[in-house]
């Protein structure tokens, strides 16, 4: 790729690495039951030197959402209902996944799924969240503000809506809190076929429009759906997203 392509980039080459790789560790939630983010640590590093020695440069995980309905099926991967708790399991798995600083035994984190996602109608995958400011910043944002202060270099934007708002075309979430508040510095990738789903949402009238709000909303990377790949060059000849907004993203 680097050879023999056009523009020489490297593939960045992402596995969902979540309890070990090679090496099986127990699932998150048991992990987390330990109270010892010391081993969550050391478990996350062994599975990150598993994962590159294979070529894997990227993990989407952590999982660090707070989920409070035992119904919700992936509640396994998460830490549980508390927010302390959620907070250090998610700070230990940056830190094991990332170390000190990238290296050649070490991946990128990617902390998932930003934000709310948990807290679905009824415990149901996909569903909407209605969750209020202040119980979303004391509550279901504190892990995701840990994972970004241990230095996680990526998040991933939820599927679902947020207060009406579908999360991967958030500006309050992707732009205000994470750029703004938190001084974010690495980049959003959304869930997969996300930008896409918000025409599915009732969010967007059309892919243009899906690829539009989903990059002005601060996602950086569309993950699968291609919605960007199709639509965002004709954004930009169109006046509607500047070139240099694209390269600031």
């Amino acid at each position: 790729s680097m050879e023999k392509s056009r523009l020489h980039i490297p593939i960045l080459f992402g596995l969902d690495v979540i309890h070990g790789y090679r090496t099986v560790f127990p699932v998150p939630l048991a992990m987390a039951s330990s109270w010892d983010p010391s081993l969550e640590e050391q478990a996350q590093h062994w599975a990150s030197q598993d994962a590159r020695a294979d070529g894997i440069d990227w993990t989407f995980t952590p999982m660090v959402d707070i989920a409070r309905d035992a119904r919700w099926g992936r509640i396994v991967e998460g830490a549980g209902e508390d927010p302390y708790l959620g907070a250090a399991m998610a700070r230990a798995q940056v830190l094991g996944f990332q170390g000190p600083h990238l290296g050649a035994d070490s991946v990128l984190a990617c902390v998932k799924h930003f934000a709310g996602y948990g807290a679905a109608d009824g415990g149901r995958d996909y569903d909407s969240s209605y969750v209020p400011e202040e119980l979303m910043h004391n509550v279901y944002l504190v892990p995701f503000h840990a994972a970004e202060e241990a230095g996680a270099g990526s998040f991933m934007s939820a599927y679902m809506d947020l207060n009406d708002v579908p999360a991967t075309g958030n500006h309050w979430l992707l732009t205000d809190v994470l750029r703004k508040d938190w001084a974010f510095q690495g980049f959003v990738v959304s869930d997969a076929f996300a930008v896409a789903s918000l025409q599915v949402h009732g969010f967007a009238k059309d892919p243009s429009d899906a690829a539009y709000k989903g990059i002005t909303a601060g996602v950086n990377m569309d993950m699968a759906s291609q919605t960007y790949t199709h639509n965002l060059a004709a954004l930009v000849k169109e006046g509607k997203v500047s070139e240099a907004y694209i390269d600031q993203m």
